[in-house]
C-alpha cells in the first residue's frame, strides 16, 4: 500500500510543464556571475526556487483578512497595488 502511495505522491510532483526564460546579454552575464560566486551548480532549480520563494512571499503579504470584501482567491485577479 505505501508503495502505490508513493507512486502516487513521485506522479504528482513530477515536472511537466516548460517555461521558457529571455535574458538579455547583462543579465545573463549578473546571472552566470551569481551562480559563480554562490556556487550554484542547477541554474534550473536556482531560478524556480527564487521565483516560487517571491511568488509565496506576495501571496503571504496579500493573504485575505476577515474584513476583505471580495471572495478570497490566489488567483483573484482583481488585485490592489
Amino acid at each position: 500500500m505505501e508503495g502505490r502511495k508513493a507512486a502516487y505522491k513521485e506522479d504528482r510532483l513530477r515536472r511537466t510543464n516548460r517555461l521558457s526564460l529571455m535574458l538579455n546579454n547583462r543579465e545573463m552575464k549578473a546571472l552566470g556571475i551569481y551562480c559563480s560566486r554562490y556556487r550554484v551548480k542547477n541554474k534550473s532549480e536556482f531560478m524556480r526556487e527564487t521565483i516560487m520563494r517571491a511568488i509565496l512571499k506576495r501571496f503571504e503579504e496579500e493573504h485575505p483578512t476577515l474584513w476583505e470584501e471580495n471572495d478570497p482567491s490566489l488567483f483573484n485577479q482583481n488585485v490592489s497595488r
